[in-house]
């Protein structure tokens, strides 16, 4: 053997233990592990996936956290609901607990990939798709985050002859993620992302395209709060708007407030919004 090849093969052999020493050190805070579904964690801590898991339940959650400060942590493995078909009611994640992270999932084929009704809840860098009411739901708290997750084709449940669709729909800050295409089913809207309850947020940074609807309209980014910051979002129609399609829509003229937006094919850019300066619409 060359000494060349032997430096080769000695340098393959330190990455791989390099590389089984980082797979290994992602569990090194799990609590424990959650294996199957469906599942309910009642003992606070750092639950993980280390494999990918599906079901086929209609109601109730997948993973239900019914203790205070849990953390779920799927390490990019995916959660899957896509064989109950497009009427369930079922969620991906769900909680009324306080203090509980959802971080790392991949999460497909629920009628909420994610819905937490509480304090202090975080989601962040999760993958949502192909969820039929809400990517992330998140209502009835204060003290919430949702930041860095991508959420797409969100919409088409057929339980109910007319039914809404978002993105995220959070009484949160809501911080760098990404909505693509959200529609909604029959007589109803569709919103990429909806801020709704406790004033005093931000809704920033933010990409949103792509939303459709069939009803009174579709909406970029909607406040349903007052004293909101709405700034450096990136919000553009994916198709022929409609007389109703607006980009940003605020709780009101003087208490929501754009800035450095940038807002496309919207036939109304921004209404009930305080123009803070720097946004841009075509």
């Amino acid at each position: 053997m060359s000494i060349r090849t032997f430096a080769l093969l000695s340098l393959l052999a330190l990455l791989a233990c390099a590389n089984m020493a980082h797979a290994a050190q992602s569990y090194d805070n799990c609590s424990g592990f959650i294996d199957s579904l469906p599942s309910t964690i009642s003992t606070q801590g750092v639950w993980c996936l280390r494999k990918d898991l599906a079901t086929s339940i209609t109601g109730g959650a997948a993973i239900t956290i019914a203790a205070n400060n849990v953390t779920v942590d799927c390490n990019d493995f995916k959660l899957g609901g896509l064989s109950a078909g497009t009427n369930s009611g079922a969620s991906g994640i769900g909680s009324n607990q306080q203090n509980v992270t959802v971080r790392h999932c991949a999460i497909r084929g629920f009628y909420d990939g994610i819905n937490l009704s509480a304090i202090g809840g975080l989601v962040e860098d999760n993958r949502l798709d192909n969820n039929l009411h809400a990517g992330i739901y998140m209502s009835g708290g204060e003290h919430n985050l949702v930041r860095r997750n991508r959420i797409y084709d969100t919409g088409g449940f057929t339980g109910t002859a007319s039914t809404p669709a978002f993105g995220i729909y959070a009484s949160a800050d809501i911080l760098d993620n990404t909505v693509v295409y959200v529609f909604s089913n029959g007589a109803a809207d569709s919103t990429g992302i909806y801020l709704l309850y406790a004033g005093g947020h931000e809704v920033g940074g933010n990409l949103v395209a792509d939303i459709n609807s069939t009803f009174n309209g579709s909406v970029g980014i909607a406040v349903g709060a007052n004293n909101v910051t709405v700034t450096g979002n990136s919000i553009f129609m994916g198709s022929s708007p409609s007389l109703s399609d607006t980009g940003i829509s605020g709780h009101g003229a003087t208490d929501t407030f754009c800035k450095d937006n940038i807002i496309g094919n919207f036939e109304i850019p921004m209404a009930n919004c305080q123009d803070a300066g720097g946004n841009a619409s075509h």
